[in-house]
């Protein structure tokens, strides 16, 4: 034990300082970025199912799958801010999917491709800026990095265990979210590092056959607990929103690719990073000229989901490709140690000059999103998505306290002018305790972009606010007393949008 510490102890120290510099870019001021829409969504479905265990598939009914909320409920019990748990939550997939890419690297290409690829895990504007939201996409690439990764080392290692845990980490990514099919379509690509030269050939191939057959077992038994919630048959009809058919691209085959194409053309430069790109590139370059079949399998797993997105997908976001990253991180990383090897000059003059290459342009972006998200060089969509429009909840835990110091006079209600998502879900996650609580309450009353009959009634009773998305609610007259606006990030074009927070008078307003 102690020689093997010895003779691991540069790599031990330098997977010490990247496990730090991995929580020290992602836990401060984690909560710092407004909650966007979606995160807004799961975290109040988390804090449902919590309270009510007879809820605990109700993602089912808006066609998403569970284990995200499932995951983030003993948090819940941990932290106190809701929005912290969920980010937190997420944290801690994108360390595991660190934990899965430097293994893969350093198992099938060497230890200097295991650390160069954790260092990009750690420091690429990409994987930081997604670690640090409650999304389930976290989640989703790291249960995939370790499928591939087992996957391989089921073909190098035919186990029944290795099969077992396979299947498991392929109905964990299914139950995270649906594109975890993926996962199960490019497992067939792993028998391309197959050892088709060696003696007993069939009874090998047969054997792993096998042994995927218990994989698959495993993975669909998994997915079809599903069907123990009401809503199983959302999953396929929400999945039209999301997917053109081929029917729907009969005529033009390149109407969604190309224009999605352009996205990464914005996205890549700036969530990759120019050098990161260039190393993604120097790596599959590599895979090519040394016909290096565990390269071929890893970048075909980054690749085919990414070029089905392209092709398929009717809304195209950064956060969709997530899961692709990592292994363009496992060949960018095996790039790098395939060039330092070519470079005739000592290691310690070369990492140095590497470092330099590779870090400054990430950890300058990394330091915006941890200390001033709107000056960050994010994508166009991105920028707008999470910071600037009404899918970016600004304000929210001091309206929620603001209530809360309210309600202990009596009962008070607040309007909103959403009924689904960043309004009133984003504010309802920061009041969910209080409500759980005995005494005076905080009724929360979902509506549309004008103040509802039924609010304009409760003001008659109770104290009575409301909270809206200046961009999207009409012009008041009377009846609205403003307490406070709480601006968003400025567009492109110098304009702002913001989050109003009103009391609304005994009366009736005129709109």
């Amino acid at each position: 034990m102690v020689n093997a510490l010895k003779l691991h102890r540069t790599e031990i120290l330098v997977l010490v300082v990247l496990f730090l510099a991995y929580f020290l870019l992602r836990l401060p001021n984690l909560t710092l970025q407004p909650v966007f829409a979606d995160e807004a969504i799961y975290v109040r479905w988390a804090q449902v199912m919590r309270a009510e265990p007879t809820m605990r598939f109700l993602p089912l009914s808006d066609g998403k799958t569970p284990l995200f909320m499932w995951t983030m409920i003993p948090f819940l019990k941990i932290f106190n801010d809701p929005l912290f748990a969920g980010r937190f939550l997420s944290v801690i997939s994108g360390f595991a999917t660190l934990l899965g890419v430097y293994l893969l690297g350093r198992k099938f290409f060497g230890v200097q491709t295991g650390l160069w690829a954790a260092l990009l895990v750690v420091t690429t504007p990409f994987m930081v800026f997604f670690d640090r939201m409650a999304l389930v996409d976290s989640m989703l690439a790291a249960f995939s990095v370790w499928a591939l990764f087992l996957s391989l080392l089921l073909i190098k290692y035919p186990r029944l265990d290795l099969a077992m845990f396979l299947g498991y980490l392929l109905g964990g990514g299914l139950l995270t979210k649906t594109p975890g099919f993926f996962n199960v379509l490019a497992l067939p690509a792993s028998l391309a590092v197959f050892n088709w030269n060696k003696e007993g050939r069939e009874q090998r191939i047969l054997k792993i056959f096998g042994l995927w057959v218990v994989a698959a077992a495993i993975t669909f038994t998994m997915y079809n607990l599903l069907r123990l919630g009401p809503g199983f048959l959302s999953l396929s009809a929400r999945n039209q929103d999301y997917i053109f058919s081929p029917l729907d691209l009969v005529g033009r085959p390149l109407d969604p690719f190309i224009p999605h194409l352009n996205d990464l053309a914005d996205w890549f430069p700036k969530l990759l990073t120019i050098p990161v790109i260039g190393a993604v590139v120097l790596g599959i370059i590599f895979t090519f000229v040394q016909r290096n079949r565990y390269a071929a399998v890893v970048l075909l797993w980054g690749l085919l989901p990414l070029l089905v997105e392209l092709a398929l997908l009717r809304t195209f976001t950064a956060r969709y490709i997530l899961f692709s990253i990592p292994p363009l991180l496992c060949i960018a990383g095996w790039g790098i140690a395939c060039l330092t090897t070519k470079i005739r000059v000592k290691k310690v003059i070369l990492i140095p000059v590497l470092l330099a290459v590779f870090s400054p342009v990430a950890l300058y972006f990394n330091f915006l999103i941890l200390t001033n998200p709107a000056k960050a060089a994010l994508p166009i969509g991105e920028r707008a998505g999470y910071l600037e429009a009404w899918t970016a909840g600004y304000g929210f835990p001091e309206i929620a306290q603001y209530l809360i110091n309210e309600s202990k006079k009596g009962m008070v209600v607040v309007g909103t002018e959403g009924s689904f998502g960043t309004l009133p879900d984003g504010l309802q996650i920061y009041l969910d305790k209080h409500s759980h609580m005995s005494g005076n309450q905080v009724v929360v009353i979902g509506g549309t972009a004008t103040v509802s009959a039924q609010v304009w009634e409760s003001a008659q009773k109770h104290p009575t606010f409301f909270v809206a998305n200046k961009s999207r609610f009409s012009k008041f007259t009377k009846g609205l007393e403003l307490i406070k606006e709480y601006p968003k990030a400025q567009d492109n074009k110098g304009q702002e949008d913001a989050i109003l927070f009103f009391r609304v008078l005994p009366g009736k307003g005129i709109f």
